[in-house]
């Protein structure tokens, strides 16, 4: 006979410190060669193109992966997973490292109108490599964001992602000031590479020590025997249905409530950023003759204003105002933001921080939320999968058409990206906030 489990019922208030230092020390291994990677690209004869490639090949091949990992982590569990994600990023900053040790002779030289002037080195080509390895398994934020929908419930669930990006932030505050202070030493850039090494290492310690299984199947009943072969001495084998284990298509995940309005926003806001992250540290490099430090010391401080917005604002409004307006609002202060990238003073370019900061700490820990939401608890794993999926789509075009804008048109990028996050702002204000009849049904 066939038993089905029950729906898996979120942990009361579960403690949310595990996930979140998981979160924040996987965040920090990242950032923390964020502002010298620009660097390390032209010291080895790369330019903004070659950056943005090398960018956006982590997207690439966290296309492939992410949705694999998202629906395996509904399958074998979400602390599996990420313990192997976390695997992978050790592997990549091993691999990251052999590239100091290589010649920068060049490979291949090119010259001409449409790619700029570069040359492919052995050191650039082992940085792809690297960045390959760490994208095939980089689930690590749609892995988390499913544990945090876990554990979480419908009352906490935008504070509760609000947190999330609290820790992500952090990660992103200390990174790029360590990045900076690291980097500024007589061993130059492998001091930073070395601790995201250590960092990473850290994590993995932190999910195989500490954190808990948030996705377990439980039988609603314990098997009966009440069949006629056992009177007769017949062999028998119970058969059991388990919910999740089931393949889940794309097209079930587009069947589910607004889903495809959540992803169109998900892709353009992703596609708004990868402009900001590709031409930002070009920019900041080249017409604003910054260093590593000051780079650092940027990204740190547009960190910390997220913290502070995604943490005691965020919590405030989140329950008196709706989700649809928080989305909007934040939205449109983001795009803001962006356009004021377009000028070169000190003042403008932090205002423009403190806009980034407060419209993406208001829109988008509510679009995490609102996307679990409508993903239900038995689908969380392949939606935040298939989500992640469609960003790194967005991110892989958008880190490379932000290369070969910013070397055709300079700072004009900025304005670009903030057109594509103000009509995402637009179609947010679709969304309503999930009643319970509601939630309810997403999750069957």
């Amino acid at each position: 006979m066939a038993i089905e489990t029950a729906d898996y019922e979120p942990q009361s208030r579960a403690s949310l410190l595990p996930i979140l230092s998981v979160n924040f020390v996987g965040t920090l291994g990242f950032s923390i060669v964020v502002p010298f990677m620009v660097f390390l690209v032209a010291q080895w004869g790369g330019n903004a193109i070659i950056y943005g490639a090398l960018a956006s090949t982590y997207s690439v091949f966290q296309l492939i992966g992410a949705p694999i990992l998202g629906r395996w982590s509904d399958q074998v569990g979400r602390r599996k997973v990420l313990l192997l994600s976390q695997l992978g990023t050790m592997l990549s900053w091993i691999i990251f490292l052999t590239a100091f040790a290589m010649p920068a002779s060049s490979l291949l030289d090119v010259d001409n109108a449409l790619l700029g002037q570069f040359s492919l080195t052995l050191p650039l080509i082992i940085l792809f490599l690297a960045r390959a390895a760490d994208g095939l398994t980089g689930g690590n934020v749609s892995v988390a964001n499913a544990y945090l929908a876990d554990i979480t419930d419908d009352a906490h669930r935008t504070k509760d992602f609000g947190k999330m990006a609290m820790s992500t932030n952090a990660g992103f505050i200390l990174g790029p000031a360590l990045a900076g202070l690291l980097g500024a030493t007589v061993f130059g850039e492998i001091v930073p590479v070395l601790a995201a090494l250590a960092i990473s290492i850290i994590a993995s310690a932190l999910i195989l020590l500490g954190l808990k299984e948030s996705h377990a199947e439980v039988l609603k009943s314990k098997p009966g025997l009440r069949n006629a072969c056992k009177v007769f001495g017949q062999d028998t084998k119970e058969v059991y249905q388990l919910k999740g284990r089931e393949e889940t298509s794309n097209r079930d995940i587009l069947r589910l409530p607004l889903m495809p309005a959540l992803l169109t926003v998900n892709f353009l806001v992703m596609l708004g950023f990868s402009f900001f992250y590709i031409a930002f540290p070009v920019h900041a490099a080249t017409q604003l003759s910054w260093t590593v430090t000051e780079t650092g010391v940027f990204f740190a401080v547009l960190s910390l204003w997220m913290m502070i917005v995604q943490g005691p604002l965020l919590s405030r409004v989140s329950g008196l105002v709706p989700q649809n307006i928080l989305l909007l609002v934040g939205g449109l202060i983001l795009s803001l933001g962006f356009i004021f990238l377009f000028w070169e003073s000190s003042t403008a370019i932090y205002l423009a921080a403190l806009l980034i900061a407060v419209g993406n700490g208001l829109m988008w820990p509510t679009f995490t939320a609102v996307l679990s939401e409508f993903a239900g608890r038995r689908l969380q794993g392949a939606v935040q999968g298939f989500a992640s999926s469609l960003g790194a789509a967005a991110s892989i075009f958008g880190l490379l058409a932000g290369g070969l804008l910013y070397n055709w048109a300079g700072a004009w990028v900025f304005p670009l990206a903030a057109i594509v996050i103000a009509t995402a702002a637009m179609i947010s204000v679709s969304f309503r906030r999930v009643n319970e009849s509601g939630a309810e049904t997403s999750s069957k």
